[in-house]
């Protein structure tokens, strides 16, 4: 059941016992008013509309703006016609309105239906009409104005807190059940394809030959599908050694993404000629992640505008480049992504042999532009810094940092350029 249901239902209520509080101050009032006919006419109209009316306000669905803007006008005009009915002395004295407190039901129905605005809205226009009724400003008028107006923006903020309470405690409620369903599925995937994928993993290791390749890309495939199970992120097909391009490539298997979470930006395939969207990072690095590389990412999306995350990721080839080809086939290497408030980090780190002091300007002078360009200068491209600690015997760790307020400027420079 909905949370502001019971302020339908209490509203429901409300008018009833306020169209028989009305019809009694009519009935005690009868003799004193200066066309008592018209009192009554006004009040058998009130009678039929609350009554043909009374399902209008049980629900938010039945209760239409049309509606409100008429049950606003049948008060409205009971307000006005009270001076056509009574005299100038019972109306100076503060005598009641012909719809009295009934008018606060019609301005609780905006209240309820949409807001502090509409409530604010509905309750200035019976607070014209009745200093119209009233021929000015009076302190009981003013008084009794000031309670309507307050307790109808009062009632609507409550509303907005309480259906913006409902829609928070029902994605929380749809991300636990998709949770449950995933850990389900891993469980069962753990004791069945993990477990067959690391088996011919260790045995085409140790039989050796084309056993080898399979093993190893049966690693990688268990590497993939823990990242897909545990986090629902969707790594591309890797294409086979030697099959042609798009060729017995594995279909993508799809994501497993938390029921009721926005919608992810997909990565394009060549992000540095998107049109400049964001683009979660996670995505671009997750192809990396494989028997040697070991992917540690944020459980939440790592959004840059497209061209800076390609820009990154790029980087982070470039790295993994550097560490099979002077750390060897056989190093480790392992990729932490950190998204900061003020800025993402991505640290690439090996277990090779380090690189000698002075090495990286050895390497620049000799016109081996692989770091300088490949890695620290698009990090300078993106207003960011690449930082490399490195000592012999103890691999290589590469820190490459993006401040958020430089990405941004980045992209709003590469769309000025398109």
């Amino acid at each position: 059941m909905s949370v502001e249901q019971p302020l339908w239902q209490a509203l429901t209520a409300y008018r009833v016992l306020t169209l028989l509080y009305a019809l009694g101050l009519c009935v005690y009032s009868f003799d004193d008013y200066d066309h008592p006919i018209g009192a009554v006419v006004y009040m058998a109209v009130l009678t039929l509309w609350t009554a043909l009316t009374f399902r209008m306000v049980t629900s938010a669905e039945r209760c239409t703006r049309q509606f409100l803007v008429g049950d606003l006008g049948i008060a409205v005009t009971g307000i006005l016609l009270t001076p056509l009915v009574d005299s100038h002395d019972r109306i100076a004295e503060g005598t009641p309105t012909l719809p009295s407190i009934w008018t606060m039901g019609a301005v609780l129905g905006f209240a309820i239906k949409g807001g502090w605005r509409w409530g604010a809205s509905a309750s200035t226009v019976v607070c014209a009409a009745n200093v119209i009724e009233r021929g000015g400003f009076a302190q009981d008028t003013i008084h009794m104005l000031a309670l309507v107006w307050v307790a109808s923006v009062g009632i609507g903020y409550v509303v907005e807190v309480a259906r913006a309470s409902e829609r928070t405690l029902a994605r929380a409620l749809r991300i636990e059940a998709a949770t449950r369903e995933r850990e389900r599925l891993a469980r069962d995937i753990h004791d069945s394809v993990l477990q067959v994928l690391a088996m011919v993993q260790r045995r085409g290791a140790a039989i050796g030959g084309e056993a080898a390749e399979l093993g190893r890309m049966a690693g990688e495939q268990e590497i993939a599908l823990r990242t897909l199970v545990s986090t629902g992120l969707v790594t591309p097909p890797r294409t086979p050694p030697g099959a042609a391009d798009g060729a017995d490539a594995a279909p993508d298997p799809g994501g497993l993404p938390d029921a009721g979470d926005p919608p992810v930006p997909p990565c394009p395939p060549d992000p540095e000629r998107s049109d400049g969207g964001p683009c979660d990072l996670r995505a671009l690095l997750a192809p990396h992640a494989g028997s040697r590389v070991t992917l540690s990412e944020p459980g939440a999306p790592v959004l840059l505008p497209a061209g800076v995350a390609g820009e990154l990721a790029a980087a982070v080839g470039a790295a993994l480049d550097n560490v099979r080809v002077h750390a060897g086939e056989g190093a480790r290497a392992w990729i932490l992504l950190e998204d900061e408030p003020d800025a993402v980090m991505v640290t690439v780190r090996d277990d090779g042999p380090g690189i000698p002091e002075g090495r990286l300007a050895d390497a620049e002078a000799e016109g081996r532009l692989g770091v300088a360009l490949s890695i620290r200068g698009r990090l300078r491209d993106l207003g960011g810094t690449a930082a490399w600690i490195s000592a012999p015997g103890q691999g290589t760790e590469v820190e490459l940092t993006v401040p958020k307020a430089s990405a941004k400027k980045a992209k709003q420079k590469g769309e000025a350029a398109r």
